[in-house]
Parts: C-alpha cells; sequence; structure tokens
C-alpha cells in the first residue's frame, strides 16, 4: 500500500463511518493510538494489530493536554506525511489525524483521572501528564470503538493507567500491551531519541544496561533500596545529566516492594541536558 492510497479521517462522522462499514462486514478493528514522529516501535504496534484485528485505526494526535508550559511540544517532531507512508507500509487501514478543535472543541470542559497506580514516579515528577493522556485516550476509544486497541510496553505505567481506565468504565475494549522494541544497542526506540547528538546517544545507551545490572544486583541478593541507589550513581557517572528516579516498583499497582517474591518491573526517567528518557524492563 502506498502512502497516498492510505484513507485520512479528520473529524468523528469520518472515523465513525469507516468503522462501521468494516463492522457491518462482520470485520475486527483494532486502534493504535500515537502522536506521529513514528519509529519502528509504532509500526510494531501496527504489525500485532493487523495480527490480531482484520482492520486497522492509527490516530495521529499531538495532545497539548499531556505537556506542561516547560516541556517540549511545540519543537515536538511533525510530519504527517512520512507518518502516513510509514502506516501504510505496515498494513495500516485507516489514519485518524484531527485537528485540536476537533479532540478539544470550544467549550471542552472534562478530565479524566486515574488515581493510584497514576500517582508514583511520572506522577510524581509531572503531575499534569497522565491527566492529560487519559482524556485524550479515553476520547480516542470512544470515538473508535475498537475491539482492541495497542500501546508500547516502554511507557509502561501509561500502559497500566489506561488499562485501569478501561476497566473502571466498563469499556468493551482489550488493552494490548506490546514489548518494548530496541535499538542495536539496546537504547528503547522514542520519539525524542532524535533530539540526541552523536555524544548524548552514545550516553543513551547505558540506560538499558544499567538497568540490566540493577536487577542482576537484585537477583544476586542486593536490598531493593540499595540497587536504585547504584543504578542511580552509574547513570551520573555515565553522563546523564540528572535522574528523576530508578524504582523497582509492584508490576501490576507500582506499589514500593521489599523483595522481588511477585512480579516487579524496574523503572527509570533520566535526562540527558534537554532531553527526558525513560525506560522499564521485568524482573
Amino acid at each position: 500500500m502506498s502512502a497516498s492510497s492510505l484513507p485520512v479521517a479528520r473529524d468523528v462522522p469520518d472515523l465513525r463511518s469507516a468503522v462501521n462499514a468494516w463492522r457491518r462486514a462482520g470485520l475486527s478493528v483494532g486502534l493504535v493510538p500515537t502522536m506521529g514522529a513514528l519509529h519502528e516501535g509504532h509500526l510494531s504496534l501496527v504489525r500485532t494489530a493487523k495480527e490480531r484485528c482484520d482492520r486497522v485505526v492509527a490516530s495521529l494526535f499531538v495532545n497539548p493536554r499531556q505537556f506542561a508550559p516547560h516541556e517540549d511540544f511545540e519543537r515536538y517532531p511533525r510530519d504527517e506525511a512520512g507518518d502516513s507512508a510509514m502506516l501504510a507500509s505496515a498494513g495500516c487501514d485507516l489514519l485518524f489525524a484531527p485537528e485540536r478543535s476537533v479532540m478539544y472543541p470550544e467549550g471542552f470542559a472534562t478530565n479524566v483521572i486515574v488515581t493510584d497506580v497514576s500517582t508514583p514516579l511520572e506522577g510524581e515528577m509531572r503531575p499534569h501528564f497522565f491527566g492529560g493522556v487519559a482524556t485524550v485516550v479515553t476520547k480516542l476509544l470512544l470515538q473508535c470503538l475498537p475491539d482492541a486497541a495497542f500501546f508500547g510496553e516502554k511507557d509502561y505505567q501509561q500502559l497500566l493507567v489506561i488499562k485501569r481506565l478501561a476497566s473502571d468504565l466498563d469499556m468493551p475494549i482489550e488493552i494490548v500491551g506490546c514489548a518494548t522494541v530496541r535499538e542495536h544497542d539496546g537504547l528503547a526506540m522514542s520519539s525524542r531519541n532524535a533530539y540526541l547528538n552523536v555524544d548524548q546517544r552514545r550516553i543513551a545507551a547505558r540506560l538499558n544496561l544499567v538497568l540490566h545490572e540493577a536487577i542482576k544486583a537484585v537477583h544476586h541478593g542486593a536490598p531493593i533500596g540499595d540497587a536504585e541507589a547504584e543504578a542511580q550513581r552509574h547513570l551520573m557517572a555515565a553522563g546523564f545529566s540528572s535522574v528523576d528516579y530508578v524504582a523497582i516498583r509492584d508490576a501490576d499497582t507500582l506499589a514500593i516492594v521489599g523483595d522481588v517474591s511477585k512480579p516487579a518491573r524496574i523503572l527509570a526517567a533520566a535526562w540527558i541536558e534537554k532531553t527526558r528518557l525513560i525506560d522499564n524492563m521485568a524482573l
């Protein structure tokens, strides 16, 4: 499929018209929400959705509500034509690319707040973030009403928030988490990797290695707090400018854990000058 053959819906009636036509034909529908600046990680979500569903919708909307005033909304990379071509090559059937006025029309006054799992870690560092994510994802799920929606585990806490809101609001939609896609040196693929220069990119590659070292330390008996602190020291020594957190938490709730007898996750967020990188791994 060529980029020019990928249909684009700009508003909700057009989106629903396409989805309803598929439904009448007895086809299942998958949704892959994105903010554009696509890379292989996004395309892997589309391919997984295509394996699971007959038709796939990808949304492209840079959501202003999940950026604080000091964050990178204005410089966030945008390339709809390039993104459309990549989606078409991965087998996407429809691009939903609404304007801001479609998602947040004049007088819009609703916010979706998910408590508990949104509170620690990213919730402490970026208190505005999950309200913006939960609101826009709720809208996208209701606008499309897919059978399943696909999200990357790279944004692990976000995935937990979305699973919780879909469950709590009784949405008949399966939320599917997909494994993080990594570069050849293990760096988690991210649109923000494009901000890194050559030297910064070398530093960034240390993030996943430090997390692996922390996991090994815990499995060899190191106390969790010691492993977290040592990982932070290693990141700073590797050249990161600052570390927001390295934390080992319960994999389902992100609650603090004393050991890893139950499924756990190590999560980290760290800065290289003006670029913030996140990563996580299962223990």
